[in-house]
């Protein structure tokens, strides 16, 4: 069998090759959902994506008799090796054939570019940061992902886990639906403690939508400080952030905790985009927005993409009633089901809100580590 080639991108071309090679992986999966070239070049952009201003990262292709047959990016996020005090480099936008030797070329590729940064450990996938896609889809591929999640072959596990990674930390997605949190019971519990706590929320001012960013800014570092793996966002990150996402926000579906005039909590979700999105085959943006329109009736859930309460809060139940608030404004917005994604399998706090919101485990996500030597 020829050699493979390992090869780091070195033009426009290459960048395309490297993003479209998804189709080819995934040219007969039911399940994936096509992204849009535009956000995956935007997501790539080491000159104008905010995220690489204090990160470096390398993206490669392994090739086969001239034949591209696999992808990898090797990361490294100082504001990560800051925060924890280590030495840990990350690999993505992991895609490979199923070949181990493939996969293989590709992961030591990695790990010879983070080697060569003083990197102790690999971990991964990140595509780029734990504040993107981050988590290999280990269990739960009978269904779309849900709007800015990973979905891959089931092959992928063994290819990593042949290599040598081991886990380091699952993440949960929690499927729930209309007819399983509506409970009296559940209605009356938020009621005691919104009152208990002086709890009041508020949903998203579009005519004052700056003034609301920054009260994200001042809350999302604060409220994820001690998650494992966790990486504080810079401004620029959020701006970037909020801009991406004011196009298909529902402001309903943005709710701030407050009590006594103080915003000590906020909770994010989405429109589950794919289910239009899905119909969008080659990943173009004027059919993407056409099917957005033509197919918003595909949209029935959403996803819970941010939720968290500043440390001093949280015994306050604000998370529990964040998840409830969440519940009856989606309900009066007619969408049927929704899932909280994701939660680390440890933060017993959060996984405890969302089973009490009668939510079950749907997918798994991994992500993995190893020793680079």
């Amino acid at each position: 069998m020829s050699a493979i080639t390992v090869r780091p991108v070195q033009s426009k071309g290459d960048t395309t090759r490297f993003i479209k090679f998804l189709w080819k992986v995934y040219e007969n999966s039911p399940y994936w959902v096509p992204p849009l070239l535009m956000d995956r070049r935007k997501l790539m952009d080491t000159r104008k994506n905010p995220f690489y201003k204090h990160a470096a990262a390398e993206f490669f292709i392994a090739e086969r008799d001239g034949e591209m047959v696999g992808r990898i990016a090797a990361i490294v996020n100082e504001n990560h090796n800051k925060e924890h005090g280590d030495k840990v480099g990350f690999f993505g936008f992991f895609e490979s054939v199923d070949d181990a030797e493939v996969a293989g070329a590709l992961l030591n590729k990695a790990k010879e570019f983070l080697r060569s940064k003083g990197m102790s450990v690999m971990r991964g996938p990140a595509n780029p940061s734990v504040n993107d896609e981050y988590g290999l889809l280990v269990d739960g591929f009978d269904s779309y992902p849900a709007v800015l999640m990973t979905y891959n072959p089931p092959y992928y596990a063994k290819l990593l886990e042949g290599f040598g990674l081991r886990k380091a930390k699952d993440l949960y997605a929690y499927g729930m639906t209309q007819d399983t949190v509506g409970a009296e019971r559940l209605e009356r519990a938020n009621r005691i403690v919104r009152e208990r706590h002086q709890l009041e929320f508020r949903t998203l001012d579009m005519k004052n939508f700056d003034r609301d960013v920054g009260l994200i800014k001042e809350i999302f570092n604060k409220a994820w400080a001690k998650n494992w793996g966790a990486v504080p966002m810079t401004n620029d990150e959020i701006d970037a952030m909020a801009k991406d996402l004011k196009p298909i926000v529902v402001p309903d579906l943005v709710i701030f905790a407050e009590t006594k005039g103080k915003t000590v909590g906020f909770a994010l979700s989405l429109p589950d985009i794919n289910r239009a999105l899905r119909f969008n085959k080659k990943g173009r943006l004027l059919p993407g927005l056409f099917y957005l329109t033509t197919k918003k009736k595909e949209i029935r859930g959403v996803r819970v993409i941010v939720l968290g309460v500043l440390p001093e809060y949280l015994n306050s139940g604000a998370p529990g009633v964040l998840f409830y608030e969440t519940q009856v404004r989606a309900k009066k917005l007619g969408y049927e089901y929704g899932e909280a994604s994701w939660i680390l399998e440890d933060n017993l706090r959060m996984t405890r809100a969302a089973e009490k919101m009668n939510g079950r485990i749907e997918k798994t996500y991994r992500i993995y580590d190893i020793p680079i030597a």
